[in-house]
């Protein structure tokens, strides 16, 4: 069954130049970090240098305009990034990007190889269709801290991915929930490339492409659709 994916009317009157390409993918095997998942990674933080020519990846347009939107939704961007931004500071450090499971490390290399932000979720763990939506405040977001489960709530206002069952990730995309993250247990997952004006469509729908086949690489046989981009929706 196909993941509903939905955009309310105030995101998008908020941040009018938004579009997402979903990859929706089943008969996956996910399992540690390898070698090779770890070679990804390298090879994006060396993509992304020759993309940056020296700029901070803030200076980037794109992440400028997620920078903007942020802003608009009442987020302080210089504290709370969002994902492509974060990765690609880690990148450029001497620690690099971390290595977190062989699908998370494919949708990372993707995100900061095209300065994109990218998340993944396990459609087995979403309860009912996925909404990006502007909080009430009253959701609930499981999280943890200090190594325990928490609840914590959105500010009003703010921009969240949700499910029937709460948050999924805060801030648009900046802090994804534990429920509905890729484990090594993982067998289906939807993947959301997300961008913003300037960014070519395009440009998106090629990120959108490479993360397909690189999935097929690691999980041969997996039934792997990419959905046309949406705008705003």
């Amino acid at each position: 069954m196909t993941l509903t994916l939905t955009v309310s009317d105030e995101v998008r009157a908020l941040v009018p130049g938004f579009t997402h390409v979903a990859v929706e993918a089943h008969g996956l095997v996910n399992g540690p970090s390898t070698e090779a998942s770890s070679a990804l990674l390298d090879d994006a933080a060396r993509r992304l240098a020759v993309r940056l020519a020296g700029r901070a990846p803030h200076e980037d347009p794109h992440m400028a305009a997620w920078r903007e939107a942020y802003t608009a939704f009442g987020s302080k961007p210089s504290r709370t990034r969002n994902s492509a931004e974060a990765l690609a500071k880690r990148a450029l450090t001497e620690a690099g990007l971390p290595r977190i499971n062989l699908l998370v490390d494919v949708y990372n290399a993707i995100s900061v190889a095209h300065l994109v932000p990218v998340g993944g979720e396990d459609i087995d763990r979403i309860e009912g269709g996925m909404r990006l939506v502007r909080a009430t405040g009253a959701e609930d977001f499981v999280t943890v801290a200090g190594g325990e489960e928490v609840v914590e709530h959105p500010d009003a206002g703010e921009i969240v991915w949700r499910d029937d069952a709460g948050v999924t990730c805060r801030r648009w995309n900046w802090r994804q929930g534990p429920r509905t993250r890729l484990t090594e247990e993982t067998v289906s997952g939807i993947f959301l490339l997300e961008s913003l004006t300037p960014m070519p469509v395009a440009d998106v729908e090629s990120a959108a492409r490479e993360l397909a086949d690189l999935l097929e690489k690691f999980s041969p046989g997996a039934r792997i659709e990419v959905r046309p981009p949406v705008p705003g929706a």
